[in-house]
C-alpha cells in the first residue's frame, strides 16, 4: 500500500483522487492546505484523519510515503524539493516546474535521495496515445505535426473586471503556454524527438503572462505547429500530416478520438474505448514504479520532462513572459 498526500484542493486534485482510488495499491491518508478549516473539510470528505498547514512537517512525517503536488506552477520546485529531501516520491502536475534551473534542482533532489520523481502529464498514458503510435506507419513519411489547444477560459472574464486570477498572473508561473499549449508540447516531443529549432509569438497580456500564441518547431524532414490560447476558442482539430494520409486527433489533452484519413478518402476510425477515468493510468504508472523500486518512469522520463522545459522556457523568452521565478 502506498500511502499518498495532497497538495492542493482544486477540482484536479479531486480528479487525480477519483482516478488513484480504484487502484488497489493507493492510499490517500493526508491533505494539505494553507488553512485547518479548509484541510478538515477536504479530508472529511474522502474520510481522511490526517491534515497538515504545515508543509515542513508533513514532509517530515512518517505517515505518507509519496506526495502528489497540485499548487500553483511557481511553487511546484519548491514544494518537490522539501518531499524529495525528506524522501518522500514526488508526483508533480504539470508543467513539472516554472524552469528548467528549478528541475535541475528537483532531479538531483531525487537522484540523490534514490526516489522518485515524475511529472504528471496524463495524455502520455492514455491508451489513444498508444493508437497514435500505433498507427503512424499507416500515414506513410510523416511532413507535419499541428497541436491546436485554444480553449476560452472564464477566469479570463475576471481578469477583464480588474481582478488577477492565478491563470493570468506571472507570480504563479502561469499563461496560456504552460497551462495548456504544454499538452500540445508534449506528445510532439514523445512522438518526434527533440526540434532543431523553436521559434515562438503570442499576444501578452497587460498583467505579463501570455493570453494566447504559437510556436513553430524545426525539424530535418518536418515540422511541428503549436497553436494555444486561453482567450479565444477553437473548433479546430489536431492532425499529423504524412505523405500518405494523417491521423485526425480530436481534443490533443484527452485524446477522445483518433482517426486515419487517407489521400484517397478512406477514413479509419482506430479509436480504443477507454474503461478508466483519464488520470488513472498515469496514477497507476506511478504506484507500480514506487512497488518496483524505479526512481523514474520510462514514459514521462526526467530527460523528457526536461525536453519539454527547455522549449516552454524559450518559447516564453520569444514572447518575452518572464516570470518572478525566472529571477530568483
Amino acid at each position: 500500500m502506498i500511502r499518498f498526500g495532497v497538495i492542493g484542493t482544486s477540482w484536479i486534485t479531486k480528479e487525480f483522487l477519483r482516478s488513484a482510488d480504484i487502484i488497489e495499491d493507493f492510499k490517500l491518508n493526508a491533505v494539505y492546505s494553507r488553512t485547518e478549516e479548509r484541510a478538515r473539510e477536504f479530508a472529511n470528505e474522502y474520510n481522511v484523519e490526517n491534515t497538515f498547514t504545515d508543509l515542513d512537517k508533513m514532509a517530515k512525517s512518517d505517515l505518507i510515503d509519496a506526495v502528489y503536488i497540485a499548487s500553483p506552477n511557481s511553487y511546484h520546485g519548491k514544494y518537490s524539493i522539501l518531499f524529495l529531501k525528506n524522501k518522500k516520491h514526488v508526483f508533480c502536475e504539470k508543467p513539472i516546474a516554472s524552469n528548467e534551473y528549478e528541475l535541475k534542482q528537483m532531479i538531483a533532489e531525487a537522484k540523490g535521495n534514490n526516489v522518485l520523481l515524475m511529472e504528471g502529464m496524463m495524455s502520455s498514458f492514455l491508451p489513444n496515445f498508444r493508437v497514435i503510435k500505433d498507427n503512424l506507419h499507416k500515414i506513410g513519411k510523416v511532413r507535419r505535426y499541428i497541436g491546436n489547444f485554444c480553449k476560452y477560459s472564464s477566469r479570463y472574464d475576471r481578469y477583464k473586471r480588474g481582478e488577477n486570477p492565478n491563470t493570468f498572473n506571472p507570480k504563479f508561473s502561469n499563461g496560456s503556454l504552460m497551462d495548456i499549449g504544454i499538452y500540445c508540447i508534449y506528445p510532439l516531443i514523445q512522438l518526434f524527438g527533440i526540434p532543431n529549432s523553436v521559434k515562438a509569438d503570442g499576444v501578452l497580456l497587460e498583467s505579463g503572462v501570455d493570453g494566447e500564441g504559437s510556436v513553430l518547431l524545426n525539424y530535418d524532414d518536418m515540422d511541428g505547429i503549436i497553436i494555444h490560447s486561453k482567450i479565444t476558442n477553437s473548433a479546430i482539430l489536431s492532425e499529423i500530416q504524412g505523405e500518405e494520409g494523417s491521423i485526425i486527433i480530436d481534443n490533443i489533452s484527452l485524446l477522445n478520438n483518433i482517426k486515419v484519413v487517407y489521400n484517397d478518402g478512406k477514413e479509419e476510425d482506430v479509436t480504443v474505448e477507454q474503461s478508466k477515468p483519464n488520470m488513472y493510468y498515469e496514477a497507476k504508472e506511478f504506484i507500480e514504479l514506487i512497488k518496483a523500486g524505479k526512481t523514474e518512469s520510462r514514459i514521462n522520463s526526467l530527460e523528457m520532462s526536461r525536453n519539454v522545459m527547455r522549449i516552454l522556457e524559450e518559447s516564453r523568452k520569444q514572447m518575452g513572459v518572464i516570470y518572478p521565478a525566472d529571477k530568483e
